[in-house]
């Protein structure tokens, strides 16, 4: 049995050691330009999975949000071409489009260069990782990222959005800098605001010397985000010219005898059998891009059943 080394560890200090190191240190991150979007998965000790990507969706199948789209598009393409560009916060009523819209840009302008990592709010601890990444590609390689981050929100505990604060700061140190941050919410305010802040303030209970600074500190995350796309809920209109927008592609691939009934191309109006089933779907579920297009998947389906079950009386 070999003797003890004078200054070795005691065994169980190695093993706490190694316990932490492997807690607190990130595997080394990187990336192909080739794969078009990349997800972090596993945490802080995670690693970015190459994804395939479905890209299905389009600019022009995202309607009723023209002029949010006019203008993440034409940030977009500022970023692709090395001009200044901002980082982008999306937010307001749920299944208004904000997350297809990502998609919908990876689509319409990857053979540019365009790449998405997608990452959760309570990774973005390794953004600055992430970043780093990207910063060692090749000088010659034109793929740009954009780091999606959807229902980004922070309760007032947590301590993520100092990362994303310093990240969104840090990245505008070049020019050639080849990330942008572009990020989805259901409320513009980050962090939550309370009201019993401002009662505080006015009732002088508060201990702070110079109070308004915490009420600031709730938004300034909000103001680094040099573009703000506001999503508001639909009209009756737009839903349902989504809703037939659908139909009518649907038309164009389906057998005749169902594509006779949904809308055609050039068609201004649902069928009245169509349009009162897509209102009374509106109705349980809200106006938005996402119901048209989740009311048209049960149409659609519903037709090709029914027709089925016909065939088979035959």
């Amino acid at each position: 049995m070999s003797e003890p080394r004078p200054y070795a560890l005691p065994e169980p200090l190695i093993d706490l050691l190694t316990r932490y190191f492997t807690e607190h240190t990130t595997p080394p991150v990187s990336i192909d330009p080739e794969q078009l979007a990349y997800r972090w998965i596993g945490g802080a000790q995670g690693h970015l999975e190459a994804l395939t990507v479905n890209l299905h969706i389009g600019l022009d199948d995202l309607q009723g949000i023209e002029i949010q789209k006019a203008k993440l598009v034409q940030n977009t393409r500022q970023f692709l071409k090395g001009y200044p560009a901002n980082h982008v916060l999306m937010t307001g009523t749920r299944g208004a489009g904000k997350s297809s819209l990502i998609r919908a840009l990876l689509r319409e302008y990857h053979a540019e260069g365009l790449r998405v990592i997608e990452i959760a709010r309570d990774d973005l601890v390794v953004l600055d990782k992430i970043r780093a990444a990207i910063n060692t590609l090749p000088k010659d390689c034109a793929c740009r990222y954009v780091v999606y981050c959807d229902d980004l929100a922070f309760n007032g505990h947590d301590e993520n959005y100092r990362t994303l604060k310093s990240v969104l700061d840090g990245a505008l140190d070049s020019e050639q800098d080849k990330l942008l941050v572009y990020a989805t919410s259901n409320r513009r305010h980050l962090l939550p605001q309370m009201m019993k802040d401002n009662v505080d303030i006015y009732n002088g209970q508060t201990d702070e010397v110079n109070p308004y600074e915490t009420i600031d500190e709730t938004v300034s995350l909000s103001d680094r985000f040099g573009l703000w796309l506001s999503f508001q809920p639909m009209n009756q209109q737009t839903y349902l010219q989504i809703v037939q927008h659908y139909l009518q592609q649907a038309a164009a691939q389906l057998p005749k005898n169902i594509a006779a009934q949904l809308p055609q191309a050039g068609d201004t109006e649902l069928p009245n059998d169509a349009k009162t089933h897509a209102l009374r779907f509106a109705s349980q579920r809200g106006r938005s891009g996402r119901s048209a297009y989740q009311f048209s998947r049960q149409w659609i389906g519903q037709l090709q059943l029914m027709a089925d079950e016909a065939n088979s009386d035959n």
